[in-house]
């Protein structure tokens, strides 16, 4: 015979509830442990992300602070620059042995103006010359820098392009342009390109102004 089942006390059943809840408090201190565990983390992986953003953002900042000082002597240089090329264009007209010397050359210049703008801004066929030496139905537009080089002659003889499209853009004008460039250092090969495409070359010292003898041949080209 198998044996009675033993009788449900209420001590049984307060031991049963008790046991219950003794599992229940061991769960619940698991998971909060395992809670703690992954929040601890989050907050060290938050902790090294808000590192690695602070050092980014102070690397930027450095960044920027480099580029706005090299922007400051950018500009601080073509400031110069343009002084430079200011005094040299003066220097160019001041004692009047350049429009001399463009006289002795059979150009009777009668006026002379610096920086002409000419053209509409913003559009493909504007722009700006130095010096502007009037003679007539013929001008001589003058670009001067501190170091001529061959890309200047290059910009250069777009800009008489330009000029000439500017002058006619309403009908032929009947006028002719003379290009000419002009610097206190000029390398040969430079003097060589611009005498080539039939520019006149002005060289420019503390203590003259000298348009460079042409070579054999040469012929002032006409825009």
């Amino acid at each position: 015979m198998s044996a009675a089942p033993s009788p449900v006390t209420i001590e049984s059943v307060l031991e049963l509830i008790r046991v219950q809840i003794e599992k229940s408090d061991q769960e619940a201190a698991r998971r909060k442990e395992e809670f703690d565990r992954k929040l601890d983390r989050m907050v060290e992986a938050a902790a090294r992300r808000k590192e690695e953003i602070d050092a980014q953002i102070e690397k930027t900042t450095q960044a920027i602070e480099k580029t706005a000082k090299q922007i400051e002597q950018t500009n601080k240089d073509v400031g110069g620059l343009t002084g430079k090329v200011g005094n040299m264009v003066e220097k160019l007209v001041g004692d009047g042995s350049l429009v001399d010397q463009f006289r002795a050359l059979g150009h009777k210049v009668k006026a002379h103006s610096r920086k002409k703008v000419f053209g509409e801004k913003g559009t493909a066929d504007c722009g700006e010359i130095d010096l502007f030496l009037e003679d007539g139905n013929v001008a001589i537009l003058v670009e001067a820098k501190t170091t001529l080089k061959k890309d200047d002659v290059l910009t250069h003889l777009e800009r008489l392009e330009k000029y000439r499209r500017c002058v006619d853009a309403d009908g032929p004008s009947g006028k002719h342009f003379i290009g000419a460039v002009a610097g206190t250092v000029i390398a040969e090969n430079v003097i060589d390109f611009a005498h080539e495409k039939g520019l006149y070359v002005i060289i420019q010292s503390a203590r003259a102004v000298e348009i460079l003898s042409q070579p054999a041949g040469f012929v002032a080209k006409k825009w």
